[in-house]
C-alpha cells in the first residue's frame, strides 16, 4: 500500500517528509511499546503509535520503516520531526483512535506480521 493511500484513509495530515508518499509499505504495526515493534516487525512497515518521543523515530529508523502514523491527534516534537527528516522517514497525524486506524488500514489490505509460535 502507497503512503498517500494510508493518508488518504486516515485523513492524515502529512508532518514532514511529503515526498515520500509514493513509497510502499507492506504490513503495519500498531503498538506503544518500542520493544514489541523490535520484537515483532519486519519488512517495510508503517508504525501507528500514540506515544511521543524520540524513542519511536529511532525504533522505526532501526526497523527500516517508512512511515509513522501518530494517532489520537498526537503531535511530534520539532526534535522528533527534524530527526525523522534525517532519517528520511514519512510522519502522518490523525484524529483516530489507534483501534479505527489500524482496522481502516487492515480492512483495506495491509496486513500485519505473523506472530511465531512459542
Amino acid at each position: 500500500m502507497k503512503i498517500c493511500t494510508i493518508r488518504d484513509l486516515l485523513d492524515a495530515k502529512v508532518i514532514c517528509c511529503e515526498d515520500g508518499l509514493s513509497r510502499h509499505v507492506y504490513s503495519a504495526c500498531g503498538s506503544d511499546m518500542m520493544s514489541d515493534v523490535l520484537a515483532y516487525v519486519k519488512d517495510q512497515a508503517v508504525l501507528l503509535t500514540g506515544l511521543v518521543n524520540l524513542q519511536v523515530v529511532r525504533t522505526a529508523e532501526m526497523m527500516d520503516m517508512n512511515c509513522i502514523v501518530f494517532v489520537r491527534s498526537k503531535m511530534p516534537t520539532a526534535e522528533m520531526v527534524e530527526l525523522a527528516r534525517d532519517c528520511g522517514i514519512v510522519m502522518l497525524a490523525t484524529d483516530k483512535r489507534m483501534y479505527e486506524a489500524c482496522g481502516l488500514l487492515y480492512s483495506n489490505g495491509l496486513v500485519g506480521n505473523k506472530v511465531k509460535s512459542v
